[in-house]
């Protein structure tokens, strides 16, 4: 029997009813992909996925009550761009990141933007939210109840949760463990060999049939769609929220590359320690953050902006509440930020001099959720002698660029050999 008999005869047995003959009418479904549907143009509804021979079927169901007054259903015929079922890709392109994890399937574009976070039972070792869901509750959790990032600095820290988290992440995207999709994973040029394998593990214990490498900032020039192949130098730097990293590639490899453990997320706890210090206030890490984005600037010589937050005192343990300057946030960032200028500085100085040539033309690409810190373009710009330029998708850059790979991982095989050493 064919697919489209199969799934015919399985709405069939589903209503009761006989089975009728197929009148296919073109259609455009979810992903873009043609395909058919009998009887009627109405439009459809999606009934979960179906498991045949280990590949992963959208079944889409036609209303009961249609406007062509056929109301004995109707079941979507053929695979992908055929009349029938349509496969669901089962190849993925994850940017698993110390702040937030974004998926790109093949076929379907972004799925998933989510943080790098889950809530578990610490009793039963159950996930119980993933994601944003799990960011609202951090802090607020019964005490058998944990909200965990799995990631710190771009390295995983706890191999047992990352595991869960991508699990529940390729949950969330349609697949599971039966479906055995291959990954493709964005990783730190800074991740050492035993970092890279055991981000490789994770994946491939969370359900992949496969996991391959690309160093972010190789998938960034990717995503930017960059010469890389060309003998030329294209620089990337991109501002994370673990680490701060610097590459100039040419002829598909990158010639220079410094990289640090800092990020956002040092910027973060850097303010609220500073604000702890100065005003005597003691406030969380994620309220540092949105000071960061509220009136945070790399440049001390910003307008003077005031932000309202609640604390509790250092000395009493009081609530409180207290005005914070932008003043004191870019006082708070100075240190930090300077170092992150030094490291782009650093990675230029060790570029050949044909390279570093290329750079005061083509510029420096800036990617990264750092890459929306106020006055950081500038700043960079002054600290390197070299134009900045950020582009409109610089957050999603690195997963954009790590799902074009999909298509040409055999083809580009020594591309990954360095991310998978």
């Amino acid at each position: 029997m064919s697919v489209g008999g199969f799934a015919r005869a399985l709405q069939s047995f589903r209503n009761g009813q006989k089975l009728r003959g197929m009148n296919p009418v073109p259609l455009r479904g979810w992903d873009e992909a043609s395909f058919a549907v009998s009887r009627s143009s109405t439009p459809l509804r999606s009934r979960g996925f179906l498991w045949i021979f280990g590949i992963a079927w959208g079944l889409w169901i036609l209303p009961d009550h249609s406007s062509s007054g056929y109301s004995g259903g109707g079941v979507v015929s053929g695979r992908a761009r055929a009349v029938g079922l349509e496969a669901v890709s089962r190849d993925l392109a994850i940017d698993f990141g110390t702040a937030n994890t974004r998926v790109m399937v093949k076929g379907r574009g972004l799925v998933l933007d989510e943080p790098s976070v889950i809530a578990v039972d610490t009793r039963t070792r159950e996930v119980l939210a993933l994601g944003h869901e799990a960011s609202d509750l951090v802090g607020r959790t019964a005490d058998h109840v944990v909200t965990v990032r799995p990631l710190h600095q771009g390295a995983i820290t706890d191999f047992d949760m990352a595991e869960r988290m991508l699990r529940a992440v390729l949950a969330r995207c349609g697949l599971s463990r039966m479906s055995r999709p291959r990954v493709l994973l964005s990783v730190p040029a800074a991740a050492t060999s035993i970092e890279r394998r055991a981000l490789k593990q994770a994946a491939e214990r969370a359900g992949a049939s496969s996991a391959i490498l690309i160093e972010a900032p190789m998938a960034a020039a990717i995503g930017l769609d960059l010469p890389i192949y060309e003998a030329m130098g294209s620089v990337v730097l991109d501002i994370g929220a673990g680490t701060t990293e610097t590459a100039v590639i040419s002829l598909g490899g990158v010639v220079a590359m410094k990289a640090l453990r800092i990020g956002g997320n040092d910027l973060d706890h850097a303010i609220s320690e500073y604000v702890r210090q100065e005003l005597d206030l003691v406030i969380s890490d994620r309220v540092g953050e949105e000071l960061k984005i509220r009136i945070g600037s790399a440049n001390p010589a910003t307008p003077l902006a005031l932000a309202e937050v609640h604390g509790r005192r250092t000395s009493s343990g009081a609530p409180s509440t207290e005005q914070v300057s932008s003043e004191v946030v870019a006082s708070a960032m100075h240190e930090l930020v300077n170092a992150m200028v030094g490291g782009a500085a650093a990675c230029l100085a060790e570029a050949p001099p044909e390279l570093a040539q290329d750079a005061i033309f083509e510029g420096i690409h800036l990617v990264g959720g750092g890459a929306a810190i106020d006055g950081i373009v500038p700043l960079i710009s002054q600290g390197t002698s070299v134009p900045v330029h950020v582009v409109s998708n610089s957050i999603s850059v690195v997963a954009e660029g790590a799902a074009r790979c999909l298509d040409e991982i055999g083809r580009l095989g020594a591309l990954f050999e360095a991310a998978n050493r």
